[in-house]
């Protein structure tokens, strides 16, 4: 397991830097590793079956946002916390989508939460979870133009 943890960092620091683009990618991995957490606390049958398909699309995303991000640090190399300069500014804007469908993706962990207390209603996992596509709609949007 410490292996296979050593040689993914090692292909995460290869890919996606240590800047800007690899902490993006981060939070966003973090989001849906808590969004999980949470979901596996559900004890309602009906309510954890009513949120495993939104799960499954996020985590259909997390391909997706890492190939933008090792896009984004292949063209635009980041080693620190800045984001690098670009023609219109495009860069700062898909970094921008990205971070928000990262704290996005942990908002919709907090509603999973209430879920779980049964505090919440679904739809509101469900409405986050819409916001996380968006910004990743719109990173890639950005990306492509």
């Amino acid at each position: 397991m410490l292996f296979a943890a050593a040689r993914q960092g090692r292909k995460d620091d290869a890919e996606l830097g240590n800047g800007v683009w690899r902490r993006a990618h981060d939070r966003f991995r973090r989001g849906l590793d808590r969004f999980h957490q949470m979901l596996e606390g559900i004890e309602d049958p009906d309510n954890y079956a009513a949120v495993v398909p939104t799960a499954n699309a996020l985590a259909d995303l997390l391909p997706r946002v890492r190939a933008l991000c090792a896009a984004a640090q292949s063209r635009a190399p980041s080693a620190n916390m800045n984001i690098p300069a670009s023609a219109g500014g495009y860069l700062n804007d898909v970094h921008r989508e990205l971070t928000r469908a990262g704290n996005a993706l942990a908002t919709a962990a907090e509603a999973v939460a209430l879920v779980r207390l049964n505090a919440g209603p679904i739809a509101a996992v469900e409405r986050r979870a819409y916001a996380v596509h968006r910004h990743v709609d719109e990173a890639a949007r950005l990306w492509d133009d």
